[in-house]
């Protein structure tokens, strides 16, 4: 028996040996690490391995930028799928424009009432409501939406209740159209939220048509420009177009817009005539 007990030990000796030495592995931070803090560490250490990444390229994200801003003054109509408030600065998006904007970047629409409170005694009625826009392509969700409205809102205040609870319901839709169509097209630097308070802005002088700045791509007469300088300063091609890579992403002049040409124009002038 005694044997018995002596070869256990032994055993348990060696485990407890194995143990000890696997602990103080390199790769075994719990041993001299609290245990709270052990995870904290491996947490860390899978976030440092992930780092974010543009998901378009420069050119990529400036040519949609651009493709927006010239739908919008060449295809939207003011009053009709856009209105001026006074005093505010940007356009409002009305729900015919979000929608023509759904329809031009492929969205689906998905509508649910996300909250409701009526009350049939007194009339009072809320509605929240939540739109999703769904990518007809890939079928992955591109931006979600919320809106509000009550009968207690200023413009509703004063009719009765019952009478316009449906219209109250779809404008807490229409602004749950346009808050996820700003968000999925990245237009909120072009519009603001929809219009409150469709009276007052009826009563608003006559709109003008948007007036959105798109750069237009470089004339003929600049890249004479932009040739001729290059001539007379006796720059070499090589060095030009590595100049234009550097400052403008691009290694011909025909690629430039028309301010990115005046500029490398002005760059050119200013530049040390080679020897």
């Amino acid at each position: 028996m005694s044997n018995l007990k002596a070869k256990l030990s032994s055993q348990l000796n060696k485990v407890e040996v194995q143990s000890l030495n696997v602990t103080q592995e390199p790769c075994a931070i719990a041993s001299i690490v609290p245990e709270d803090e052990t995870t904290a560490v491996a947490h860390n250490a899978q976030l440092i391995q992930v780092v974010p990444e543009f998901a378009l390229t420069f050119n990529e994200a400036k040519q949609r930028h651009a493709s927006l801003r010239s739908f919008v003054k060449e295809l939207m109509i003011p009053g009709l799928d856009y209105g001026l408030i006074p005093g505010c600065q940007k356009p409002s998006l009305l729900k015919p424009g979000a929608e023509k904007l759904c329809d031009i970047y492929g969205f689906s629409k998905l509508i649910a009432v996300s909250n409701r409170m009526e009350d049939w005694q007194d009339g009072f009625f809320s509605y929240e409501v939540k739109a999703t826009l769904i990518n007809k392509r890939t079928g992955l969700v591109e931006a979600e939406g919320v809106g509000c409205c009550n009968s207690k809102e200023r413009k509703y205040k004063k009719q009765d209740g019952f009478s316009i609870s449906n219209t109250i319901l779809k404008m807490a839709k229409k602004r749950a159209i346009v808050d996820a169509v700003l968000s999925a097209t990245r237009s909120s630097g072009i519009f603001s939220q929809d219009i409150e308070d469709f009276k007052e802005y009826e009563a608003s002088p006559p709109l003008r048509a948007l007036s959105v700045q798109v750069d237009q791509m470089v004339s003929k007469k600049q890249l004479t420009d932009i040739f001729t300088l290059v001539n007379n300063k006796q720059i070499p091609i090589e060095k030009a177009k590595s100049l234009m890579v550097e400052r403008y992403k691009f290694d011909e002049s025909r690629k430039l817009t028309s301010s990115q040409a005046d500029d490398f124009l002005a760059y050119l002038r200013n530049l040390r005539q080679a020897n």
